[in-house]
């Protein structure tokens, strides 16, 4: 995958918690930095995330975008 962002860093999931309309995702960076994204259900089950999962994020001024390959 290549994108132009500059802030791109992976990452793995340390935790999931699925409100009503949003999922909050803690996800561990290298050295064990944690940063919290929140993303809508719809993407989180369509991404069939899970605790231990591999995830890339990508992150904006206004916020981080998380992605899978």
């Amino acid at each position: 995958m290549e994108i132009s962002a500059r802030n791109f860093h992976k990452g793995t999931i340390k935790s999931i918690k699925h409100g009503q309309i949003l999922t909050e995702l803690v996800i561990e960076m290298p050295g064990g930095l944690e940063i919290t994204s929140l993303i809508t259900n719809t993407s989180a089950e369509q991404m069939k995330l899970a605790v231990g999962k591999p995830v890339s994020t990508i992150i904006k001024a206004s916020n981080v975008i998380v992605a899978v390959e």
